[in-house]
């Protein structure tokens, strides 16, 4: 049976199920809801989001999902997305970091479009003026992020190489 609860325990509800679940839209977050014994509409949905400030984002693997705002007020929009393409100059990995060099004043930017892209394995990021150092948990994690940051910077498959002299 279906139950009438209240704007704070739905709105509660709502978080929970877009932390546990990939959720591209509202009439997907509406059937959650209402496959968890909680009666609600899409417009109450629609609401909703506005008043807890959640916003599809871009994620690493190229779907759109809802998630709560993060600190910057700005999802891994198309704008931070494009700074990241267009500051990236290398990308390599050191153990369980991925290095990614930048051009000059950018790491900033292109480390705050990493932090709001949700990417798995994405333990965070420390930027310099330059560069940017990505933790994850392993090498093996590095190399897999390394190989997705280069496809979402839409740059040579052979940066990060190093250059041998001949």
């Amino acid at each position: 049976m279906k139950l009438k609860h209240d704007k704070n325990q739905r709105q509660s509800r709502i978080l929970r199920l877009i932390k546990e679940h990939s959720i591209e839209t509202q009439e997907e977050l509406v059937r959650l809801l209402n496959e968890s014994d909680v009666e609600v509409t899409q417009a109450t949905v629609s609401r909703d989001i506005m008043d807890l400030g959640i916003i599809k984002v871009m994620t690493g693997d190229g779907q759109k999902r809802y998630v709560l705002m993060d600190r910057s007020g700005e999802g891994a929009s198309g704008r931070q997305l494009n700074a990241f393409r267009d500051s990236v100059v290398s990308i390599d990995v050191a153990q369980n970091f991925v290095i990614i060099k930048t051009l000059p004043g950018m790491a900033p930017g292109a480390a705050a479009a990493l932090d709001s892209m949700h990417l798995q394995d994405f333990m965070g990021s420390l930027a310099g003026d330059d560069t940017i150092f990505v933790a994850t948990h392993s090498s093996d994690m590095a190399e897999a992020m390394r190989d997705r940051l280069i496809e979402l910077s839409q740059t040579d498959p052979q940066m990060g190489q190093r250059l041998t002299k001949s």
